[in-house]
């Protein structure tokens, strides 16, 4: 190996030759200062604290900590949200369960055929298959689902309570509308009006019409009512006397035994008193007076009146 030198001042150059001994010294030399260099560098990183700024330190924790700090209120809130919508999901399966009760109430007031309505089941769905529009479905907002489901839920409930209160208006209409025979069994056996007095044989006013019939025999009531009177009667012994509102009343007299009381809450159809014979009575029989604005009238405009 030879090594040229060039002087600048004399434009001189000088050869040497070096032989293998050298040539690796040489070598060595060249390649020990960049790595001297190196590992000085590394030294002076390593054992020198100013080469990390502390603040670039301090703010590389801090926004460690913000983040760690927002993932944690993250965190709770969607907690707290899922809370608030399982509460609200579990009012609404509430509110679901008492619509049901109150269809299946409706239908009953309504008597409508069983089966027709069935709460208990998903409504039935079906019908030929569309072409497709191509367009890819996107699901709702979930919190914007359940405001738009409690919502519908809400109009429901609004008209069947209104359906309700109309089916009960109709129903208590039906019960306290006048109409029928205040017996099971027996037939008329003096009519309203003028006529021939059983006791006196002059002619005089019978406000109410007879039916006679076994004694002891079932007597009913013609319409629901409040009981205003259950006793002794001056001329119509054993009385009971029922008002139905809107300006109805009945009477029930020469009865043999009275099975309710002042006061009592009667349906239609159901047994008031037992047929008898007290009072002025000639025998076993019903005397039905129909009252109306406090006023008898003819009770045959009731007793021959369809039920609703």
């Amino acid at each position: 190996m030879k090594v040229i030198m060039v002087s600048d001042k004399h434009g001189q150059s000088l050869s040497i030759s070096l032989a293998r001994w050298s040539r690796t010294l040489f070598s060595l030399c060249f390649l020990g200062v960049p790595l001297a260099i190196g590992g000085l560098i590394g030294y002076t990183v390593a054992n020198n604290n100013d080469v990390l700024d502390p603040q670039a330190v301090a703010a590389i924790k801090e926004k460690n900590s913000k983040e760690q700090q927002l993932l944690a209120e993250t965190k709770l809130k969607t907690e707290q949200h899922l809370q608030a919508l399982t509460l609200r999901m579990a009012e609404l399966q509430a509110r679901l369960v008492r619509l049901d009760a109150l269809g299946e109430r409706i239908t009953s007031v309504a008597k409508l055929d069983k089966g027709e309505f069935d709460f208990s089941q998903q409504p039935a769905l079906g019908g030929p298959q569309s072409a497709d529009l191509g367009k890819v479905y996107q699901n709702p907002d979930f919190v914007d689902a359940i405001h738009s489901l409690e919502q519908r839920i809400d109009n429901r409930e609004q008209q069947l309570e209104v359906l309700e209160t109309l089916m009960a208006n109709r129903k208590i209409e039906d019960e306290v509308f006048l109409a029928g025979r205040p017996i099971k069994k027996g037939w008329m056996s003096s009519h309203f009006g003028l006529r021939t007095d059983p006791f006196t044989g002059r002619k005089a006013m019978h406000e109410g019409v007879d039916f006679a019939g076994k004694l002891g025999s079932e007597i009913i009531a013609v319409g629901s009512g409040v009981v205003t009177w259950s006793g002794e009667r001056y001329g119509y012994g054993r009385l009971v006397e029922i008002n139905h509102g809107n300006g109805f009343m009945t009477r029930y007299a020469h009865n043999m035994e009275n099975k309710v009381e002042v006061g009592d809450i009667v349906k239609k159809g159901q047994t008031i008193s037992l047929m008898g014979s007290s009072g002025r009575s000639t025998g076993p029989h019903v005397h039905f007076e129909v009252y109306k604005h406090g006023r008898p009238v003819d009770p045959a405009t009731y007793i021959h009146r369809t039920n609703r």
